[in-house]
């Protein structure tokens, strides 16, 4: 079992920064994708970004495109945590974000399915 807390969510600006935390128990995440994902009110659970290892210290990254060159999604192996950093954040940013756990490769770390693992959730709130 691996259990999953989100931390580091917030309100803030448009143009803002945060960086949400991930931190894992019960088992190393050291071979396990780790997504991050968003549900705004109303809306479907969309896949953000995510983190694949590919073999030794080497991790692959994924991104949506609405977030791609402003989100980062990076891991501290010593802290089993995965992190999300986001900049220049926009109010259709405003979500709850979630990390998931699981195996995947390639574009099946995108959908939900093959995360066994979730998180709690942390609100995100962006104002304009």
């Amino acid at each position: 079992q691996v259990q999953l807390v989100e931390s580091g969510g917030g309100l803030v600006q448009a143009g803002g920064s945060l960086r949400l935390s991930c931190a894992a128990s019960g088992r190393t995440l050291t071979t396990y994708a780790m997504g991050w994902f968003r549900q705004a009110p109303g809306k479907e659970r969309q896949f953000v970004a995510a983190t694949r290892w590919s073999g030794g210290d080497t991790y692959y990254a994924d991104y949506a495109d609405s977030v791609k060159g402003r989100f980062t999604i990076f891991r501290d192996s010593a802290k089993n945590t995965v992190y999300l950093q986001m900049n220049s954040l926009k109010p259709e940013d405003t979500a709850v974000y979630y990390c998931a756990a699981g195996y995947c490769s390639g574009s099946g770390c995108y959908a939900r399915q093959p995360y066994d693992y979730w998180g709690q959730g942390t609100q995100v709130t962006v104002s304009s």
